[in-house]
């Protein structure tokens, strides 16, 4: 365990879940600015924006983009990273993604690797937008739902398809499923001793155990991404109030273990040499 700190990225509304889920999931602009306002001083030190339709559903674009991130940063200046997702829900494929996050430019990007390579046929395609990305000091994020997932990014940074010594990943403990509770113990596998090894790393899981997930991986060294895209649930089980009291639950339980949390510019300056 290292005395670096730990950050936490909140991830308050995904795009599945609606205000019949919780009616405090934030869906529009102004919705989104409000929530990073509460979640930073909660502790965040990243949001991950989903954007949506006029009626609710799942959206890649990259003026919806530029608009969500300006309403963001006039609620909270730079004191949050702003990611925006790639991901996919089965509407888009991987070269309208590479469009949409060349279009956009953001600060921060999250990359499934199951999405954007599929297969081998992407990898070229793959290679060159993370070369874009670090040209333009877009600093990517991979998804990675499997160890296996884990071993085939890190044989893509064998073949030297992925132009960063260092490659920030966040693994992800269960499935969109009723139900879905995921455990500590699910992180294991991960980091087996026969696992790649990824720098800096994080963490998101589903359910009420939520807050235990992301404090193991706070103590194995890993930072934490919380919120409703995942969870509703307080660790006692019962609903939260909103995302910002996920944030503080996971900042309460982090420290407790003597670990300090980083601020978004910390953050920066950790993610500089990727």
């Amino acid at each position: 365990m290292t005395s670096a700190p730990r950050f936490i990225a909140v991830a308050p509304n995904g795009g599945r879940r609606s205000k019949a889920d919780h009616p405090a999931l934030p869906m529009t602009a102004a919705e989104l600015a409000r929530t990073a306002a509460a979640c930073r001083e909660a502790g965040a030190a990243m949001i991950h924006v989903h954007v949506r339709r006029a009626d609710g559903s799942h959206l890649l674009d990259a003026e919806a983009y530029r608009d969500v991130t300006a309403a963001i940063v006039a609620a909270v200046g730079k004191d949050l990273v702003v990611q925006i997702t790639s991901e996919a829900l089965g509407l888009y494929t991987p070269a309208e993604q590479r469009a949409v996050i060349r279009a956009a430019r953001p600060e921060a990007v999250s990359l499934a690797l199951r999405e954007l390579v599929p297969d081998a046929g992407e990898e070229a395609a793959f290679a060159e937008l993370l070369l874009d990305l670090k040209a333009t000091g877009t600093v990517p994020q991979i998804i990675l739902y499997t160890p296996g997932e884990a071993r085939r990014l890190a044989e893509l940074q064998w073949r030297g398809l992925v132009p960063f010594d260092r490659l920030a990943v966040l693994y992800v403990l269960g499935r969109y499923t009723v139900g879905q509770t995921s455990q500590p113990s699910d992180l294991l596998p991960f980091l087996a001793a026969d696992m790649p090894r990824f720098e800096p790393w994080s963490l998101c899981a589903f359910g009420a155990r939520e807050t235990a997930c992301v404090t193991a991986a706070a103590l194995l060294g890993g930072h934490a991404r919380v919120g409703f895209e995942n969870n509703l649930y307080r660790p006692d089980g019962g609903l939260a109030r909103d995302n910002a009291e996920l944030v503080s639950s996971a900042r309460r339980a982090i420290e407790a273990c003597g670990l300090a949390i980083g601020t978004a510019q910390a953050l920066r300056a950790a993610t500089q040499a990727l």
